[in-house]
């Protein structure tokens, strides 16, 4: 398992402040060993989104099995002028022994049930709400934009071009984890292939060309430090005059036993020059060199060039991937749903803050499928109630210990293709999704409205 640039050291400080300090009252009340079930949620859909993806849960999983509070950490508690040295003192051999149930990785979501649930003594349970949050919902929202531009592309090749325009380094790095979750092909990250295996790809800069004499000399030497067939980026000055000098450079590729692998569009009229080039490449004899297109690109802009006919066969997707532009948040939630009465009973608690209503009780989620594996819908249920579907919360975690092994990525990407395919046309649409149907069980919302009228 992985945790991505977290630095063990300091892991236990990856947190907010009121985790913490509510952490040392739970302690000077003598109420620690109470348990406590935490759902992390989603409200509700961004605009324009049908479905989700589910990721982060091989991060989350990691931080939770390896929490501590390291001596680092624990100076730095002692020292900030905000704790008791009894509570710093109790972190110090704290470790989670509870249990952790979570919808696997590249599953289609949607809310309102739970993604994760967590069971565990109070402290436990409360602390790992901010990364949990964190690393959860940044993944789901990258990985579900990326299955919308892979969607867009209809079959087209689509890279993450994101790491650049990523909010630091370590956002780059799983962005380009749960965009390979969403269907691309690979990233141009190299630390991904490094932490995670995904495939990378790169090309040259505009930087590269206006650093040499011209574009013939750029070129060449580009070409010749290459180890593989080379992508030329053609339009630092004039892309139909860039696509014939790389025509031109055929001949002395073949005899290194290279081809011209692509050229690369990142500006001007996609549709217009990618025709022209293809004729170019076409007649230069390059009809094998395949055009990869970027400069700003989204799933909407990319359905537009596919519907038009452009003569592109891959994307590259910057910061409307990384950051998910046009939506980079969740109304995510990490809520309290039951805990010990302190009398030895576990009792379902709700929210009733004015619309944050919450769902109590430990809850499961059925999803129904027709004969052919669509989706039908889902039900959002008591955790003990035996509904019509097959349950999505797994186990993963019980007493503090992991029950299985992270899948690998690859298979967490196929299971992603594989579910947004079983989706309806209405659902998966870029614009104006038909929403996909949740219901509420009959009990949970009886208990539901019991909580309210308490």
């Amino acid at each position: 398992m992985k945790h991505a640039l977290m630095a063990l050291e300091r892991m236990g400080l990856s947190t907010d402040l009121y985790e913490l300090t509510m952490g040392q009252a739970f302690l000077e009340a003598d109420i620690v060993e109470r348990q406590a079930t935490f759902d992390l949620s989603v409200r509700a859909l961004p605009p324009e989104r049908g479905y989700l993806i589910a990721a982060g849960l091989e991060q989350a999983l990691a931080y939770i099995r390896d929490l501590r509070f390291r001596h680092e950490a624990l100076s730095y508690l002692e020292s900030s002028g905000h704790f008791h040295q009894e509570f710093v003192d109790y972190l110090a051999s704290m470790r989670f022994t509870g249990s952790v149930e979570a919808i696997p990785e590249g599953t289609v979501y949607f809310p309102p049930g739970p993604l994760l649930r967590i069971t565990a003594p109070i402290i436990e349970a409360q602390i790992l709400e901010t990364y949990l949050l964190t690393t959860l919902t940044f993944q789901s929202v990258v990985a579900s934009k990326a299955a919308r531009v892979v969607d867009a592309a209809a079959g087209r090749d689509v890279v993450d071009f994101s790491p650049r325009r990523d909010h630091g380094p370590q956002a780059g790095l799983l962005a380009a984890r749960a965009s390979y979750i969403g269907g691309c092909i690979g990233t141009s990250n190299v630390l991904a292939n490094d932490q995670f295996g995904i495939p990378i790809f790169g090309t040259m800069a505009h930087s590269f060309v206006m650093f040499h004499r011209d574009e013939e000399e750029a070129f060449r030497v580009f070409s010749r430090s290459y180890p593989n067939d080379p992508t030329l980026l053609i339009d630092t000055f004039d892309t139909l005059e860039g696509a014939r000098i790389a025509v031109k450079l055929l001949p002395e590729l073949s005899e290194r036993g290279q081809r011209l692998a692509a050229v690369r569009l990142d500006s001007g009229n996609l549709l217009e020059l990618s025709a022209q080039v293809r004729e170019i490449l076409d007649a230069g004899g390059a009809s094998d060199t395949i055009i990869f297109a970027s400069g700003d690109l989204d799933e909407h802009k990319i359905a537009r060039l596919v519907a038009d006919g452009a003569r592109i066969d891959g994307f590259g997707v910057g910061t409307q991937l990384g950051t998910s532009g046009d939506a980079p948040t969740l109304s995510s939630t990490y809520k309290l749903v039951a805990c010990d009465d302190g009398a030895g009973s576990e009792v379902p608690v709700i929210k009733l803050s004015a619309a944050k209503v919450s769902l109590p009780g430990r809850k499961q989620i059925w999803r129904r499928h027709d004969d052919d594996g669509g989706l039908l819908g889902d039900t959002v249920g008591m955790e003990d109630e035996d509904l019509p579907g097959d349950p999505l919360l797994v186990p993963y975690m019980a007493n503090g210990r992991l029950l299985r092994r992270a899948p690998e990525l690859e298979t967490i990407r196929d299971r992603a293709a594989e579910q947004v395919a079983r989706l309806s046309a209405g659902t998966r649409k870029l614009r104006d999704p038909e929403p996909y149907p949740v219901e509420i069980s009959a009990r949970l919302r009886a208990l539901t409205e019991q909580l309210q009228r308490r």
